[in-house]
This record gives C-alpha cells, structure tokens and sequence, in this order.
C-alpha cells in the first residue's frame, strides 16, 4: 500500500452553528455539502480549504467531552500553514478568538501559535 495523502479530517462537535461559524467565517472554510440526518439527530458539514483539504464536521447526540487538553490520545491537534503566523494571530484576536503566544520550533526554528474551536479543539498555525 502506498498512501497518496490525507482524503479528510472528521470533528465532532457538541456545538454546531457555534463550530460552522468559526470553520467557515473566522478560518475561512467552504461548504461543500451540508446535510441533516434525521435517523441518527446528526448534521455532517463538509468543507474544502482552497480546494485541497476537506474536514467533515458532525454532531452526535451525547458525545462525550475531550478528556483533556491537549495530551489526550488521540489526535493531538490539527495545524494549518499560514505566511505570517503573527498576522494570522491578530486576525484570529480581533475576531474574539483567543490565542496563545507566538512560539518557536526548537527543531525547524519556524513560528507557530495555538488557539482552539469552539469545542476546544486544539488547532495551530505553523509557518512554512
């Protein structure tokens, strides 16, 4: 088997219009697709960024919460390239989204900052 790349991220959200806002008008997603699922209570969002990676957002009656921050197992985070990870960092701020401070990667030496979802999914911004 060899893997050709990443078909698409699955969230699971416990606040929906909350999380659509955010992907869609504060990280600038689009919608592919959405649809309500009446058997199961469950909406699946569909979004494309720039045409190349697609998250699907759902929502499940009852969901549990994430155990922790973010060491729980699992996934970690979810990190997206941006040119200017200050710039995108005060973009995010002046939209009332809370970010943590611009940090270093010891190992590549490039700039990136945390913030989260509305459901307080860890996400980053990473600099190429």
């Amino acid at each position: 088997m060899q893997l050709q790349g990443i078909h698409h991220i699955a969230i699971i959200t416990g606040h929906y219009e909350a999380s659509r806002a955010f992907y869609i008008n504060v990280l600038g997603f689009e919608i592919i697709r959405e649809t309500y699922r009446p058997e199961r209570d469950s909406y699946k969002l569909d979004l494309s960024l720039n045409g190349l990676y697609t998250i699907e957002l759902f929502t499940f009656p009852e969901a549990p919460e994430r155990p922790s921050y973010p060491e729980a197992r699992g996934l970690r985070h979810l990190a997206f390239v941006v040119e200017d990870v200050n710039e995108a960092a005060r973009e995010l701020m002046a939209k009332g989204i809370e970010v943590e401070p611009v940090r270093i990667d010891e190992l590549t030496g490039k700039r990136f900052v945390f913030f989260s979802d509305p459901d307080g999914l860890p996400l980053e911004l990473y600099e190429p």
